[in-house]
């Protein structure tokens, strides 16, 4: 009885993980980069459905009746493969976080699915071989199309009680921030570098500014717009080759190959006699084949980040 729940289990759990660990390896190939891509719908999406779907194929035919065997057993095999990847350090957290509502949601979807054909037994055994081949079928064909550069804006804005003068010498030059400062939550749980100053050689249109931040990530702007106590402009540039490869994950690095900011803006708008908005967008661009979901997490990683500057300036501007 033991040897044959053991069967079912390594057939049900082991063997879907198996199967994603394998194609981990491939889509992880860096020589292979130009066939097989960790960033795109084939590893995102269709991989995990796959995983699904196999669970269910081995699955007892009984329990295919329930909805929720098909929709949550699905899950158990994606867990293993998560813990197994970052327990051997081939993933980081930040990605698996990111991409753990894709899996969870893909792997129903192919648990639903696959259980639908296993009860009305429709070839499954050919199904199955043509779905386990399809990631390296279709994988070639969207790094043939390519993906499309989309640009898009993070704005934020806090209101500060504070006279002008006052906000704008904590816009220009931003006083190092300590850690119990910091109050970028979403940033935090990804463990994304924390800002810790920036500083400006001089104000006025041609100026450098340099927004540091930990583990060796440095904004380099150079400001392209300026009127005092107003509006302050600056392209961005995030060069790669200066931050540790421990700073980020490969896939999330800013000025990568996949996401990049570039440029950001400043404005302070009086409300009235003791009040002031303070303004922040930032223009940054992704280039994936799934821009339609990464721009979420992107967003309010800009935002975030934005957020936890502006409440910092505020605090300042209000009580030194």
């Amino acid at each position: 009885m033991k040897k044959q729940k053991l069967i079912k289990f390594f057939k049900i759990i082991i063997i879907p993980t198996i199967y994603a660990l394998l194609l981990r390896l491939v889509f992880g190939e860096t020589t292979w980069n130009g066939v097989f891509n960790m960033m795109s719908v084939t590893f995102l999406f269709i991989l995990p459905f796959i995983v699904g779907a196999l669970t269910i194929y081995f699955s007892k035919e009984e329990k295919l009746k329930k909805f929720s065997y098909k929709f949550f057993t699905p899950w158990l095999p994606i867990f293993v493969f998560f813990f197994i990847t970052l327990a051997f350090a081939i993933e980081g957290w930040p990605c698996l976080l990111m991409i753990l509502p894709i899996f969870l949601l893909a792997s129903s979807v192919g648990g639903l699915i696959g259980g639908y054909f296993k009860l009305k037994k429709r070839d499954n055994e050919i199904i199955v071989s043509i779905l386990a081949l399809l990631p390296l079928l279709v994988s070639p064909v969207e790094n043939y199309i390519g993906a499309k550069s989309t640009p898009y804006k993070a704005y934020t804005y806090i209101d500060i009680n504070a006279p002008a003068d006052k906000i704008w010498s904590n816009v220009t030059r931003v006083r190092e921030i300590r850690e119990d400062q910091d109050k970028g939550w979403l940033t935090n749980l990804l463990n994304f570098p924390r800002p810790v100053k920036a500083e400006l050689n001089f104000e006025g249109v041609g100026a450098y500014r340099e927004a540091i931040f930990t583990n060796g990530l440095v904004f380099h702007e150079t400001v392209t717009e300026y009127i005092d106590k107003k509006k302050m402009s600056f392209k961005i540039k995030a060069l790669p080759h200066e931050i540790p490869l421990t700073t980020m994950d490969e896939h999330l690095v800013i000025g990568g190959k996949y996401f990049d900011v570039l440029n950001g803006t400043y404005e302070l708008e009086k409300l009235n006699e003791k009040t002031n908005r303070l303004h922040l967008y930032s223009n940054f661009k992704l280039t994936t084949t799934f821009n339609f979901y990464a721009s979420w997490w992107a967003n309010n990683i800009m935002k975030d980040i934005q957020n936890n500057i502006l409440q910092i300036e505020k605090q300042r501007a209000e009580n030194e």
